[in-house]
């Protein structure tokens, strides 16, 4: 197969490829321009954890390794590798390693575009940051991307797939591009009821998404600590509820911050579909654990999904031409 390279103004290259693109142009893969090294505390296990991000071949995907057993067993960043959702998402190897809070950075991972990455890390999760995953985002940016000389991937929705757990629902149906609808109802009135639509386009997981904190409740601290959880949570890393406000200086980032952190968590737990979403995504009341239930059963369902080249027609032209590095081609609509 001859690539061909076309340059255009979103910094991205679209290639040659004959029938399997619409027009023949696809978008190619992207790992890190070169590896960048990070730390911070563990939000559940409360010490000090040390990340690299090494670049990966093409077609390698996305894996973790834990540096601290010294077995080198990688730990693939895909649906099928999860083994809790509770309070975050746990991966597990095939020799029984794990790595836990792996969503933020799969966020950025995903809002960012990179296809391939080795995430080294010397502990049992990666770094919580300030709660959201802007920082992962920064390094990024600051590493840089490199194109590599093989077509990016794409999971298409097929047909309509949808699980419930009795408290929340989660579905996907066809659509181009990826969009993402999110009704959180919480007893507590200070969260009440938030909607979030908006399509991850021409850079709104960076602007709209990324800087979006995770959240808990005063009241849940202590019974969080004594369940294992929670041990390096501070006002500096999550936002705090209590009775009468929002604890953290300075308050909220956005008015619906907490849609917008539950549509970044989504944007990460989907991403262990193995390649980003050709699909509508809505979800009412929806976790981690429903997020996984929605990838088993669309990859359960031969006829629910199929794997292509990520097609130049798929994207906004237009939009595109003011797009950077890591940026994805669409728009955002946003409501509470």
């Amino acid at each position: 197969m001859e690539i061909v390279r076309e340059t255009g103004h979103s910094g991205r290259r679209g290639t040659e490829i004959g029938d399997d693109a619409a027009d023949g142009r696809f978008f190619l893969q992207k790992t890190l321009a070169a590896a960048v090294t990070f730390g911070g505390i563990g939000i559940h296990c409360g010490t000090k954890v040390s990340v690299t991000l090494h670049p990966a071949p093409p077609g390698f995907g996305i894996a973790f390794m834990r540096s601290d057993e010294g077995s080198g067993e990688l730990i693939p960043a895909r649906w099928d590798r999860v083994v809790n959702t509770r309070l975050c998402t746990t991966l597990v190897g095939d020799g029984g390693s794990h790595v836990g809070t792996v969503e933020h950075l799969l966020a950025a991972l995903a809002g960012c575009e990179i296809d391939n990455l080795v995430v080294e890390v010397d502990g049992p999760e990666i770094p919580i940051m300030d709660g959201s995953a802007a920082p992962f985002v920064a390094l990024i940016d600051d590493a840089g991307c490199e194109e590599q000389n093989a077509p990016r991937r794409v999971i298409r929705v097929r047909k309509p797939v949808t699980v419930s757990d009795g408290h929340g629902t989660a579905s996907l149906r066809p659509e181009n591009g990826f969009t993402l609808r999110i009704d959180i109802d919480f007893e507590n009135p200070i969260i009440s009821r938030q909607s979030l639509s908006l399509a991850l386009v021409n850079g709104t997981f960076k602007r709209e998404l990324a800087r979006a904190r995770t959240f808990g409740f005063l009241d849940q601290i202590n019974q969080m600590q004594a369940a294992g959880f929670a041990r390096g949570g501070s006002l500096e890393n999550a936002i705090v509820v209590g009775g009468e406000g929002i604890l953290n200086h300075g308050g909220l980032r956005f008015e619906d911050e907490f849609a917008r952190h539950k549509a970044l968590d989504a944007v990460g737990d989907l991403y262990l579909a193995g390649a980003p979403i050709s699909g509508a995504f809505h979800g009412i009341r929806s976790g981690h654990e429903i997020n996984n239930k929605l990838l088993r059963a669309l990859f359960a369902d031969s006829e629910a999904w199929s794997e292509n080249v990520l097609r130049w027609d798929e994207l906004d032209h237009s939009a595109s031409e003011s797009a950077a590095c890591g940026d994805v081609v669409q728009s955002v609509a946003v409501g509470t």
